[in-house]
């Protein structure tokens, strides 16, 4: 077996339908006594049910979360954070409210609880995004990593099916990419694998009765191993790709990371056949594992090209030009002109074979 180090993340856990009645206590466990409550416009309504559950412990609501966390964004909510007297942050939602928290958190290094009602597995890492002028930079940084956070499937029932899936297939990004990262370490491969296979396994039962109680919990516990993984070890191409896309050109995150990762996968698939093997094991399947994350998308209603999400094909070259500059490691070499065909099947919709 090779070399290699593997840092357990401090973190508290609590999973269980129903698990959301034990926030107050979880506000105390922190040492905290006033929470801002973050989420996005949408989930305000939520926002402020979880403020009128914390009661005295409630500092406010700041219901402006939104993608990829704008930088204008983050200072506001920390203005508020300060004049609130705010010792915590609670931050409902998904990955962009959770983004929101980690921002203050960079700042003030107040902690924060999450509560996540989608998969995006943001709230298991120590990495934080910040877009200004156009351009998204990512970092880690411990001070923005959740302190707790509860896991409750009710929470996720009302979440549409269509985001149900693209974000489920978010987390398996995060999964993947993890299979063959650098950093990566035989604890990884584990937890990437089940989460991976937790997850592909859920969202059919989501796609045929998106009240299912049960697919909820696997596959939020599904996502909360794959965004372990994401915030354990390295990422490549893939999330380099997204994090372009997004952040660049505004397309919504979770639905980008559903249309490249089939492609991104097909790129690497040279170099990486112990990943592959793990992959399709997970997957349940006997062909290409890109193939077969293309068809668990499309089979389930999920985009599958980037056109639908409103990138024009003039924009596709600017693209490739990002995602080369400055790179992530990946374990295939990096090749504009491969990289813009990349971005050319994923415009397309194409089945990588």
């Amino acid at each position: 077996m090779k070399e290699f180090v593997y840092s357990a993340l401090p973190m508290r856990v609590v999973f269980g339908a129903g698990a959301l009645k034990h926030l107050v206590r979880e506000i105390d466990l922190l040492g905290a006594s006033k929470a801002l409550v973050l989420s996005t416009p949408e989930q305000a309504a939520a926002a402020e049910r979880v403020a009128e559950q914390l009661g005295v412990h409630a500092a406010g609501v700041f219901a402006k979360a939104v993608m990829h966390v704008p930088i204008e964004t983050a200072r506001e909510a920390q203005a508020v954070a300060r004049r609130l007297g705010a010792d915590c942050a609670v931050a409902i939602g998904g990955g962009s409210t959770t983004g929101l928290g980690k921002a203050i958190a960079l700042d003030s290094g107040l902690p924060i609880l999450a509560i996540p009602t989608t998969y995006a597995g943001s709230e298991m890492t120590p990495i934080y995004g910040l877009t200004e002028a156009g351009e998204k930079r990512t970092g880690r940084d411990v001070r923005v990593l959740p302190r707790a956070v509860i896991y409750d499937p009710e929470l996720t029932l009302s979440l549409p099916l269509g985001l149900s899936i693209t974000s489920g297939m978010n987390a398996i990004a995060h999964a993947a990419e993890g299979l063959y990262a650098r950093d990566g370490n035989p604890i990884m491969d584990v937890m990437a694998e089940e989460g991976i296979r937790a997850m592909a396994a859920a969202l059919p039962k989501l796609h045929a009765n998106p009240a299912d109680l049960d697919a909820r919990g696997n596959a939020l516990y599904g996502a909360w191993l794959c965004g372990a993984v994401l915030g354990s070890v390295g990422m490549a191409l893939h999330h380099k790709l997204c994090h372009t896309l997004g952040g660049s050109f505004n397309l919504p995150h979770a639905e980008v990371h559903t249309v490249v990762l089939p492609h991104a996968i097909a790129y690497n698939a040279p170099a990486i056949p112990a990943a592959l093997a793990r992959l399709s094991r997970a997957l349940g399947t006997t062909e290409s594992p890109a193939a077969a994350l293309y068809d668990l998308a499309r089979s389930n209603g999920a985009p599958y090209e980037l056109r639908a999400l409103g990138l024009a094909e003039r924009d596709l070259d600017r693209a490739a030009e990002l995602a080369v500059a400055n790179p992530y490691w990946n374990p295939r070499a990096i090749e504009r002109n491969a990289i813009r065909a990349l971005l050319q099947d994923a415009w397309e919709g194409k089945r990588p074979s």
